[in-house]
């Protein structure tokens, strides 16, 4: 039985598609246990100056459980 190029692609395509999932795991469970990114240090609290935003503590807290900084 003769193959034709277009069998031998579908059979890569089938192949690759099997394997995605797999790939898909490893990458979360990967990316799951390495090691967090260190962050920086807490700036020195600035004093209020006008009125309007302060970042107080609890807004700093909450920066750092959001992982914005």
């Amino acid at each position: 039985m003769k193959t034709s190029p277009s069998d031998s692609r579908r059979r890569g395509f089938l192949a690759a598609a099997a394997a995605l999932p797999a790939l898909a795991v490893a990458a979360l469970v990967a990316r799951r246990h390495a090691p967090p990114a260190a962050l920086p240090a807490d700036p020195a609290p600035q004093p209020p100056t006008g009125s309007g935003y302060r970042e107080t503590e609890h807004v700093r807290k909450y920066y750092r459980t959001a992982g914005y900084f």
